[in-house]
């Protein structure tokens, strides 16, 4: 009988246990967020996230307000909407409120690293002193040498006259973003005397092409690998990719090649100090590769884009560009060499600042995610004050909360380049309910989880349509053509992609 009981009583808290794992215990509390589980346990709202999450918290903000708490595949998020609680969430502490629980679970998942301790504060000092002030100016030339490698080589040549050339502007784009890029940060073809330096140029222009391709394999499946819902076939893929670009940032082959970023080479020595093995360096640098290219290639795309497809727009950022080259003896003119645009040059263009900063607004849309380590408060700006309960994820959406926000930004649809500009060419401010905001666009995400290489890929961003604009003519093949739509499958994962591409022409302007 005793055996009985004892299997009984297992049984029955295992099936207590199932049951508290599904969700069906979980009630709200009366000073918690409003709760909707779904009707599914464990999954709950899963599928219809995964499905179209901006579509999806527009339904549950409509329903619920601008605080609630939503089961997804077995954990309970709360969204906050609110965008003058976001000061309060990201100024609060680790101990309370953690940024790296969720992220060190999607870098293993998705690039086969494992982070560290000393991750963050690795990544932050080297990014705060290559990415920023004095390194800034030293990645800028590196990057404006590596974009006329791939773009203005031929230029004297003879062999491009001034005629149209057709291509896809998203693959263009990405193209030549993504390998100046790459060129600038993990580094170029050795070469010895002026005899070898256009062969190894050549060599670069052909690598840099091929690695982009298998890039782009890898980021098409980063989605759903991110999500864990890849088939077979498209998993062994994904492992026959990572394996690839282990391989070819691997640190061994990085000591073969020339101009390596102090970026890169700071962060691998760092690592290799903190005891991190070779084998997982290599996974860290590809993880480093996606997140400083997987989003101004196509962040470019949409900015060339918006500006061809409104003349005014091109008209005054054409204006502005030209005004800086002639103002610092950078004129491009027929036979000269190709400009050279330096950071002071580029610290002088608050419209294309404007323009940049409008065209992320339309198109970034990343997911910030915390982890509650424990109950904290959380007041919202109507007054009411909720706790936010220990185990849950905290879990912010600013594309709709703020950059489309009709409150904040009027007609929020529409691009227009200067919305973010004065006349005088200072920055606007923003103001929801007659109270002044200070997040109202946040495609870097904001606190200690903000991205550290902002300031690069703005600069590689501005850059490459600084020179697109100073050498070309541009407009689209269709003057009738639509704004893509866009993949909702990246929704959260930065810089939105178009379902389909566009077809462009440029020709030389002089």
């Amino acid at each position: 009988m005793a055996l009985w009981v004892t299997l009984l009583c297992t049984l029955v808290a295992s099936l207590l246990g199932g049951l508290y794992l599904l969700g069906v215990f979980r009630r709200r509390r009366p000073d918690e967020p409003p709760l909707d589980k779904g009707t599914i346990p464990w999954l709950g709202y899963l599928l219809d996230f995964r499905k179209d999450s901006s579509a999806f918290l527009k339904k549950m903000q409509r329903k619920h307000g601008d605080i609630f708490t939503v089961l997804i595949g077995g954990h309970y998020f709360t969204f906050v909407m609110d965008p003058f609680c976001f000061g309060a969430i990201v100024k609060e502490s680790r101990s309370k409120l953690d940024f790296r629980t969720f992220a060190s679970k999607l870098v293993l998942q998705v690039f086969g690293y494992k982070p560290i301790e000393a991750n963050y504060s690795i990544i932050h000092a080297s990014s705060t002193k290559h990415l920023m002030g004095d390194g800034l100016t030293v990645m800028t030339q590196a990057t404006m040498e590596n974009f006329q490698k791939l773009m203005l080589f031929d230029l004297s040549s003879g062999e491009e006259k001034r005629v149209w050339q057709e291509d896809s502007l998203f693959h263009y784009c990405y193209n030549i973003v993504f390998r100046a890029g790459y060129l600038a940060l993990y580094g170029t073809e050795p070469h010895q005397g002026a005899d070898n330096n256009e062969k190894a140029n050549e060599q670069d222009r052909i690598h840099s092409n091929q690695v982009y391709h298998e890039f782009r394999k890898y980021d098409r499946l980063f989605p759903r690998l991110a999500y864990a819902v890849l088939p077979p076939k498209d998993k062994m893929e994904a492992e026959r990719l990572k394996r690839l670009f282990w391989s070819i940032l691997s640190v061994k082959k990085s000591w073969q090649k020339d101009n390596i970023s102090g970026w890169i080479s700071d962060q691998n020595q760092l690592l290799a100090e903190n005891g991190v093995p070779e084998y997982m360096r290599d996974r860290f640098m590809f993880m480093l590769l996606w997140a400083s290219q997987g989003n101004t290639g196509p962040t470019a795309f949409w900015l060339l884009f918006y500006l061809m497809k409104h003349p005014e727009a091109m008209k005054a950022v054409r204006e502005e560009v030209d005004k800086v080259s002639r103002e610092n003896g950078q004129e491009v003119k027929p036979g000269s060499p190709p400009i050279n645009i330096t950071r002071e040059m580029l610290n002088q263009t608050p419209i294309l600042d404007s323009a940049v900063e409008e065209t992320l607004r339309l198109v970034a849309a990343p997911i910030l995610v915390r982890a509650v380590l424990q109950d904290t408060s959380l007041k919202t700006s109507s007054g009411r004050e909720y706790t936010l309960r220990k185990g849950d994820r905290l879990a912010l959406f600013p594309h709709l909360s703020v950059q489309m926000n009709p409150e904040i930004h009027p007609e929020p649809h529409k691009f227009r380049y200067d919305r973010f500009v004065n006349p005088d060419g200072t920055k606007k401010d923003f103001y929801k309910n007659g109270k002044k905001l200070k997040y109202f666009n946040m495609p870097w995400g904001a606190g200690v989880s903000i991205c550290p290489g902002r300031f690069f890929a703005t600069t590689e961003i501005k850059l490459f349509v600084f020179l697109m604009l100073s050498h070309y003519d541009l407009e689209l093949v269709s003057r009738e053509e639509e704004i893509p739509a866009i993949d909702i499958s990246r929704w959260g994962f930065g810089t939105m992609q178009p379902v389909r591409d566009v077809r462009f022409r440029y020709r030389l302007r002089f």
